[in-house]
């Protein structure tokens, strides 16, 4: 574990001590939970700003480890500063509408949430853009030196990100999240996705850890790309049923 640290801090020292960073106000999120009992849509406050924390440190990990491949490394600086700066907003305000006691997802009754809800639409096409970027630099370079299926794993895990990124669309479309009933009620724990009526953050969710699920499949587990491809190919339309579940308004659970 030592060993992986040390060369994510050498892989790209940015995104590593941003990952450090939301890392550290995860835990302190945490520790809220157990301190103040004001909750939003039925759950404490602090836990959706711990959740996006959380996905964002693991993200920024995520690349800092593959970006390091690219061999444009001023593309890679740049890319990296657009990922932090777009999510350090992105948080924050997550965080700042959490303290006020109030959601940050669509919230737009009201003038200055719906400007918050605006500012983080802006700043989510821009961390969009640059995950872009990062895929077509990724299909564009020839030479690796790497396992061809880790390779493969690397290009199909940044565009289901990508894909399932843009999923959040259709919550968009919709002002919320779930089908069926209103955002909130009863949940899974933790996740707090419905178990009354269809959940579209499901999708969301699993379809965007296909970025650490497939390249560690790719490395780990499949020694030729067509079985990666065929693996690929199996979860994508796993992860599009639970689309088609929830967009009938159905639970998972």
């Amino acid at each position: 574990m030592l060993s992986f640290i040390s060369q994510l801090k050498e892989r790209n020292k940015l995104l590593y001590w941003f990952g450090c960073y939301n890392l550290a106000l995860m835990i302190v999120c945490i520790s809220l939970t157990q301190f103040d009992s004001t909750q939003i849509l039925g759950i404490s406050r602090w836990i959706k700003p711990m959740k996006f924390f959380l996905s964002v440190w693991i993200m920024s990990w995520t690349m800092a480890w593959i970006l390091y491949y690219l061999s444009r490394k001023r593309a890679v600086r740049s890319i990296s500063r657009l990922i932090v700066i777009s999510m350090f907003v992105e948080n924050f305000i997550v965080t700042l509408q959490s303290a006020r006691g109030t959601r940050s997802h669509f919230n737009v009754q009201e003038p200055l949430n719906s400007i918050l809800f605006s500012i983080m639409g802006i700043f989510i096409i821009v961390f969009t853009l640059a995950s872009i970027y990062a895929l077509i630099l990724f299909l564009k370079q020839r030479n690796f030196f790497l396992p061809p299926a880790y390779v493969l794993g690397i290009r199909l895990g940044l565009a289901f990100f990508i894909f399932f990124s843009l999923e959040a669309g259709l919550m968009l479309s919709r002002l919320s999240h779930t089908v069926g009933g209103v955002d909130g009620g009863p949940g899974f724990p933790i996740v707090n996705w419905s178990t009354a009526y269809g959940d579209l953050r499901i999708a969301h969710f699993f379809g965007m850890h296909a970025l650490q699920l497939l390249p560690l499949a790719g490395f780990y587990i499949f020694r030729r790309s067509y079985a990666l491809l065929i693996f690929s190919i199996i979860y994508f339309l796993l992860v599009m049923a639970t689309v088609i579940v929830a967009m009938r308004g159905m639970p998972l659970f």
